[in-house]
């Protein structure tokens, strides 16, 4: 992921934007079926048994590994750690489910 391609915005930017779906194509793929009708009303969203969920904080280690390795991560632009964190944790996930 390159810092390039990465578009930030705020709230108000986002609002003042154009939509660019695609309505009428939406309306065509229903009518062919490929899309169920629904009922705008079953989409809204249920607050009252809404739960505040907070991550754990992260800790804090040192961690020794190859420059190569560490230059690739950062390579990729920030975030680096983050996404060393995600390799370590799918790695994880896949020796719990051995």
């Amino acid at each position: 992921m390159s810092e390039t391609s990465i578009k930030r915005y705020t709230l108000d930017e986002i609002r003042k934007m154009e939509s660019r779906t695609d309505w009428d194509a939406l309306r065509r793929a229903e009518a062919l079926g490929l899309e169920p009708e629904r009922d705008d009303d079953e989409f809204e969203l249920d607050w009252t048994r809404a739960e505040l969920v907070t991550p754990e904080p992260k800790k804090a280690i040192s961690l020794r590994v190859d420059p190569d390795v560490l230059e690739f991560f950062k390579s990729q632009g920030a975030g680096y750690q983050t996404r060393m964190n995600a390799v370590l944790r799918a790695w994880m996930d896949a020796q719990l489910k051995r």
